[in-house]
């Protein structure tokens, strides 16, 4: 340090060096602070990257988890499913208890019989594999052309009111899941007469030989997949060409078809008018009022639909697919 001609260290000398240093620390220490600063800083926003980047990898496992936790529905689920909800084998299959109900200790079992003024005398045959009065005895690969080409193992042809000019839309793999429900279920030992028919049936269209099903993701398309092929809801609500073979296709979904009470068959019914039409049909009921008369047989005005309307099956349909078929319809 600078000295005086005395030798003693010049006092203004020696304040500036203290104000030097003391000015130094103070910089060193607000430096300090604010590199301690960043630094936590710094930390905390790479922890809560990491805690990120932790969950993001925890719900990925858990949807993948999930994924691996639902199989692919086998063709007995799809079969029972189908056979039991949109396609409702049976309202035409299964014996009514005296209020209509289905029969649950009948299913498939036949014997359900009434009269159809354009058809004749129909009779609902066993569809359960008992060997002697049901399917038993037909492989699984015989159900599925008597489905799609309405033809018997002995050659006969299957007639109406079986739809089988519907149900050859159906994809390969819906008819083989039916196939295989059918031919898997409880069998019953239940022998029923024959249909009766006014005319002969004639043959169905032998040629389609392979279908694929439409996306479900696709809504409509898949909507009237299950509303036409699978459930033919057009089979009740379109009245039939003379002699009771074929359709109208003019007046799809219009009503106006004579069809029996299941509650009480001597009684009569006439199915209805379900286009959008806002006047005659359901154009002005809502997705809910629609989906309520599906699967609860209740309309609008809070009346019950006949038995014939075939609720008791539908009431179990997947909400998915009854949106898709509210959709199609509306």
């Amino acid at each position: 340090m600078p000295r005086n001609a005395s030798g003693q260290v010049d006092a203004g000398r020696r304040g500036l060096d203290r104000g030097t240093r003391l000015a130094r620390n103070a910089s060193n220490g607000f430096g300090s602070l604010k590199s301690r600063a960043i630094g936590r800083r710094f930390l905390t926003l790479r922890a809560l990257a990491a805690t990120i980047a932790q969950a993001v990898l925890c719900c990925g496992l858990v949807l993948l988890a999930l994924t691996r936790a639902a199989p692919a529905e086998t063709l007995f689920e799809r079969g029972a499913y189908l056979v039991n909800t949109v396609a409702a084998c049976g309202r035409c299959h299964t014996p009514r208890l005296a209020e209509g109900k289905p029969d649950p200790a009948m299913e498939l079992a036949g014997g359900f019989a009434f009269a159809d003024p354009a058809i004749g005398h129909i009779v609902g045959p066993n569809l359960t594999p008992d060997r002697e009065t049901g399917l038993g005895k037909w492989s699984e690969e015989q159900i599925v052309t008597a489905l799609r080409y309405g033809t018997r193992p002995d050659g006969t042809v299957i007639g109406p009111p079986m739809p089988v000019d519907t149900y050859r839309g159906m994809s390969d793999r819906d008819l083989a899941a039916i196939a295989k429900y059918l031919h898997t279920m409880k069998p019953i030992r239940h022998a029923v007469g024959r249909t009766q028919y006014k005319n002969p049936p004639e043959a169905h269209d032998p040629t389609i030989t392979h279908i694929e099903g439409p996306p479900r993701q696709d809504r409509l398309a898949y909507g009237r997949y299950l509303a036409e092929p699978v459930g033919h809801c057009f089979g009740c609500h379109t009245v039939p060409r003379p002699g009771g073979a074929s359709l109208d296709r003019g007046v799809f979904y219009a009503g106006g078809r004579d069809l029996p009470d299941y509650a009480d068959v001597t009684r009569r019914v006439v199915s209805r008018n379900i286009t959008s039409d806002p006047e005659d049909g359901i154009g002005k009921w809502s997705d809910a009022e629609v989906k309520r008369a599906i699967a609860a047989g209740i309309r609008p005005d809070g009346t019950r639909l006949a038995h014939t309307m075939p609720y008791d099956w539908y009431k179990a349909i997947a909400p998915a697919d009854l949106d898709a078929i509210t959709a199609y319809l509306r």
